[in-house]
């Protein structure tokens, strides 16, 4: 293996290596043959996170990384200001949501939440939680553009919110479909949330 420093990055040492070799050392077949080590950086708190959010994102639960991943890329090229994961979702530094998110997880303002959903009154903001009730409005109801700091709440695609959350939010939403199609994958129904109640 030999070892460069490029000086555009300090005194970061780059290694370079051969295929076999980068999959002997992390186990597995490289895709991009790129791998690195980073100091995970230190969060800020949800109201710095918020403080001048207008649409956010709350994943609940969400454990499948390549979800994860991809709507943090969903997010970011759709104006989602900021997005806060619950303490049951899994991580989005994963390897794999990393990946799936082109790196967007980087780019994204981004915090765990650790009080319920509810807890964003206190910042301002309402909240929609995606789910099928018999009290849910459509995704384009014009009640939902005219809210000014909305958080749209997103839950496993098998199990779905909770009735807690469901019950606490200002708004149950579902997106209309057709030919008896009752729910998309998580990560398809933020993409179309996110560009339905885009603000730019």
């Amino acid at each position: 293996m030999r070892r460069k420093w490029w000086s555009e990055w300090g005194d970061i040492p780059i290694y370079l290596g051969p295929h076999e070799l980068l999959k002997d050392l992390t186990g597995f077949q490289m895709k991009r043959c790129v791998i690195c080590a980073m100091r995970r950086p230190v969060l800020t708190s949800v109201g710095e996170v918020l403080k001048n959010a207008r649409r956010v994102v709350v994943i609940d639960s969400v454990t499948n990384t390549t979800n994860i991943g991809a709507i943090f890329r969903s997010a970011v090229a759709l104006g989602v200001d900021a997005v806060l994961l619950t303490r049951t979702t899994c991580s989005p530094l994963n390897r794999r949501a990393v990946r799936v998110s082109m790196g967007t997880v980087f780019q994204a303002p981004w915090t765990w939440l650790d009080g319920p959903v509810s807890s964003l009154h206190d910042y301002g903001f309402k909240t929609a939680a995606m789910a099928l009730t018999d009290q849910s409005i459509a995704l384009d109801d014009p009640v939902l553009k005219s809210v000014d700091r909305l958080a749209l709440v997103m839950g496993t695609e098998g199990d779905g919110l909770s009735h807690e959350t469901i019950s606490a939010a200002d708004y149950v939403v579902r997106i209309p479909m057709q030919h008896d199609v009752d729910s998309l994958n998580v990560a398809a129904a933020a993409a179309v949330a996110f560009w339905e109640l885009r603000r730019f």
